[in-house]
């Protein structure tokens, strides 16, 4: 597996598909986006994100792919792809559940919840240069947040690593931000789970 590109782009759980499109279209504004949205995604549709997915880009290209359904064929012919993704490709997957994607799909992309607007919590932190002091003093500001609110920051955080700061994501940083939800679903202290998040990018300079 190519380490520098694997586990690129995400999946959202989103109850609104259309909407969500809708909304990553505008926050995405200025990229070369392409949808695939269908009530049912199918095999033939698989194939042409595929053929998609093959059309070389010099700048990032993001392919959403939304449907309230997803057949297993054609989840399982996009393995590969979602996996080691051609230069410059981005995946965003949007589903209104977790449950209709099959678990080695959910394996390769990290999970966010997008019932919020990211621009609600617009976070003074850039994580493409962050010092330990900075790390210090974010924890300080967000230091009795609950378990509802971290996980909001938290997708603000991978918003703004993503979108704003436009950073390409190590696997371990893909992973924490996965694994931040698991532990704030466990009641992990969000103190800790911010804590794990930031300190990530403040080692991997």
């Amino acid at each position: 597996m190519q380490a520098h590109n694997s586990m690129k782009g995400h999946i959202l759980i989103a109850s609104e598909v259309e909407a969500a499109v809708e909304k990553l279209e505008n926050e995405l504004h200025g990229f070369r986006v392409v949808k695939f949205v269908e009530d049912n995604f199918k095999i033939e549709h698989a194939k042409l994100v595929t053929a998609e997915a093959y059309i070389s880009e010099s700048q990032t290209k993001y392919i959403i792919i939304g449907a309230s359904e997803f057949t297993d064929v054609a989840q399982n012919s996009l393995l590969k792809l979602l996996e080691e993704p051609p230069k410059n490709i981005e995946f965003i997957i949007i589903s209104p559940t977790k449950s209709n994607l099959l678990p080695t799909v959910r394996s390769r992309l990290p999970i966010l919840k997008t019932e919020f607007h990211h621009a609600n919590m617009d976070l003074d932190i850039k994580l493409s240069r962050l010092d330990y002091k900075e790390v210090f003093a974010f924890l300080k500001t967000h230091a009795r947040v609950g378990k509802m609110q971290a996980k909001l920051l938290v997708e603000a955080l991978f918003y703004r690593a993503t979108v704003v700061d436009k950073l390409i994501l190590t696997p371990s940083q893909l992973d924490n931000f996965d694994k931040a939800y698991r532990l704030l679903d466990l009641n992990s202290r969000p103190q800790s789970v911010l804590a794990m998040l930031l300190m990530s990018f403040a080692q991997e300079r």
